[in-house]
């Protein structure tokens, strides 16, 4: 538990920003966040300082990641097809399986102290898909969660036609954050058909422009997944 409760956020938004040089930056501010973490517990009480939380927006290039326990099977591309695609492939640090990243979807990385906000793995999960199920309900889509899947999902009652909208994968070191969500705004979808979408084979993925039938304003769905992100971690943004 941190002795100084600091809820201001620093957001940036990268803009379009190449995922390797985006991971590097995560690392960065994570390395950052920890270190004043364990730097602070050789201090006394009054001594100690208050550890910093970022939001970082983003938008990659065509790019496909896999999580420590995915399986390298599920991508579907050798790497003649993936340069053919003009994609590239990391394999990285976080939870989760493969997904895809690229234009038309908004990246959204938390690097948040956890002890600033509430220690609890599965409630974080649950906010970040909280943020995107209450962004789509403005647009006139319910959206929700399917039991053992993460993600946001429409169809996720009746489940006829259950398809996801929004990935989620995380990693969690001394209660600090990093990676976080992928959330489909204008996004091609035939990326998707290259790989076995978070491992699951029988669902389809979807896009917001898709189930609206126009394109959508991009700053503007920032703007709202943003805003509701801060009222549920009752986040104060930092100038």
């Amino acid at each position: 538990m941190n002795h100084i409760i600091n809820k201001k956020v620093k957001f940036i938004d990268l803009g379009k920003k190449d995922y390797k040089e985006t991971w590097d930056y995560q690392e960065l501010l994570f390395a950052e966040i920890v270190a004043a973490k364990i730097e602070n517990r050789k201090k006394g009480l009054e001594e100690q300082l208050s550890t910093s939380n970022y939001l970082l927006f983003v938008e990659h290039p065509h790019v496909y990641t896999i999580g420590k326990s995915g399986e390298l099977t599920h991508l579907l591309l050798d790497e003649v097809q993936l340069a053919e695609k003009e994609a590239t492939f990391y394999k990285i640090n976080r939870g989760g399986d493969i997904t895809y990243h690229g234009p038309g979807q908004l990246v959204g990385y938390p690097l948040l102290d956890l002890d600033n906000f509430f220690t609890d793995i599965h409630k974080y999960l649950r906010y970040l898909e909280e943020a995107i199920i209450l962004t789509l309900a403005e647009y006139g889509i319910e959206a929700g969660r399917i039991e053992g899947l993460t993600g946001v999902w429409l169809d996720h009652k009746e489940r006829i036609n259950p398809r996801k909208i929004c990935a989620l994968g995380v990693k969690s070191s001394r209660w600090v954050t990093m990676h976080g969500f992928a959330f489909n705004v204008n996004a091609d979808l035939s990326y998707f058909g290259n790989i076995v979408p978070c491992g699951i084979a029988d669902k389809a993925v979807t896009s917001l422009h898709l189930e609206l039938g126009r394109p959508v304003d991009e700053n503007e769905v920032k703007a709202k997944v943003r805003q509701h992100l801060a009222d549920l971690f009752e986040m104060e943004w930092e100038d």
